[in-house]
């Protein structure tokens, strides 16, 4: 299966592990569909690789932007073979009661909600082929927690539990997996921990890791919580 072309959904296409996925992706011969909210990075995508490949400029925190992008890709392409539901963003480093309700709103809206809208309007369409994987990317702190990133662990524990719920609503055929990416060199973890971020590799390493794990995944990993091997 592995070595067949898939069609390959990424949101927070433009950075980090978004970016080095798609990279991977396209060296491997698949079709990259992504979103992103800069228009300056998506429009490098679009120079850098050929038309085969789609790239939009997508605020996941608003539904009718999705529900725009959604209708214009399910009528140009095949519904994905997989979807990466990866874009995501952290708090400031602050106790809890230090961070503010507009902060918090924001987790909320892209870490959960906007992971909820990518599904209700690209999944029903993978449910009438039932095919398809879903991954909704959680962390380490979706299944631990950490001083000073409560909003983050929050986010990421309703991942592991929305994940697990939508596991069980799929028919046979499907799966969705919660995914700890592991501990990568990005902006974020820099972000979170900048004295110790160097030691870890970075993010095009670890999508040559990263992509072949993901390419692997089936139905027998429905519901699973998974991390991509070290």
């Amino acid at each position: 299966m592995a070595s067949q072309s898939r069609t390959v959904l990424i949101t927070g296409v433009t950075r980090g592990l978004g970016r080095a996925m798609a990279e991977e992706f396209v060296k491997q011969g698949h079709t990259v569909v992504g979103c992103a909210r800069s228009r300056a990075e998506i429009e490098k995508l679009r120079k850098r690789f050929d038309k085969k490949h789609d790239f939009e400029v997508v605020d996941l925190r608003i539904e009718a932007q999705v529900e725009s992008w959604a209708k214009r890709i399910l009528a140009s392409f095949n519904p994905p073979d997989l979807l990466l539901n990866n874009a995501g963003i952290i708090n400031s480093k602050a106790p809890l009661w230090n961070i503010s309700s507009e902060e918090f709103s924001q987790l909320i809206d892209v870490n959960i909600k906007g992971v909820t809208y990518v599904i209700r309007n690209f999944v029903p369409a993978m449910v009438a082929r039932k095919h398809g994987v879903i991954v909704n990317f959680s962390s380490g702190w979706g299944r631990s927690a950490s001083p000073q990133f409560a909003p983050y662990c929050a986010t990421k524990w309703a991942i592991e539990g929305l994940t697990s719920a939508l596991a069980q609503e799929l028919p046979e055929g499907m799966a969705a997996v919660p995914l700890n990416p592991g501990v990568i060199n990005t902006d974020m973890l820099r972000s979170s921990w900048e004295e110790g971020a160097a030691s870890y590799p970075p993010p095009d390493q670890w999508a040559r890791k990263a992509v072949p794990f993901l390419l692997a995944l089936g139905p027998k990993d429905n519901g699973k919580q998974l991390s991509v091997p070290e």
